[in-house]
C-alpha cells in the first residue's frame, strides 16, 4: 500500500466518521411530554402552598403584608407588597423561587392552575 492511500483510507475514515456525527447531532431528540395531569397539577399546587406557608410561618413581616392584602384595594394591595419585597429583596428570591413551580407547570403545560384573582396576583408578584 502506498502512502497516497493511506491518506485516503483515512480521510474516508474521518469523513464517515464526521458524518455519522453529523447525522447523530441532526436527529431530532425525542423528550417525554409533560405530565399535565390534573393530579399532577393539584400536587404542584398543593405542596407549593405548603412550603410557602411554612415559609412565611418563619418571616412573619412577609406574611403580614401578604394576608393584609385581601381585605386592601388592590393597588394598595399591590404597592404595600412591592413595598415589603423591595425593602426585604433576600426574601422576595426566596418565595419567589418556592413558587416557582407554578409557574413552571403552567408553562409547561399551557393552563392556568389558580383562580383568576389570584392568578393575577401570583403573575405580578413573580413579575417583580
Amino acid at each position: 500500500m502506498t502512502l497516497s492511500h493511506t491518506r485516503i483510507r483515512r480521510a474516508t475514515s474521518i469523513a464517515g466518521v464526521l458524518g455519522f456525527i453529523t447525522a447523530t447531532a441532526l436527529l431530532p431528540t425525542a423528550s417525554a411530554a409533560p405530565d399535565c395531569s390534573r393530579e399532577r397539577l393539584s400536587d404542584t399546587v398543593g405542596s407549593t402552598t405548603i412550603a410557602a406557608r411554612g415559609y412565611l410561618d418563619n418571616h412573619p413581616g412577609a406574611r403580614a403584608v401578604l394576608d393584609a392584602a385581601p381585605d386592601q384595594p388592590r393597588a394598595q394591595a399591590a404597592a404595600n407588597i412591592r413595598a415589603y419585597f423591595t425593602a426585604n429583596p433576600g426574601e422576595y428570591h426566596e418565595l419567589r423561587g418556592i413558587l416557582a413551580p407554578i409557574g413552571d407547570a403552567q408553562r409547561e403545560c399551557n393552563v392556568t392552575v389558580l383562580p383568576p384573582g389570584l392568578a393575577s396576583a401570583y403573575d405580578e408578584f413573580m413579575a417583580g
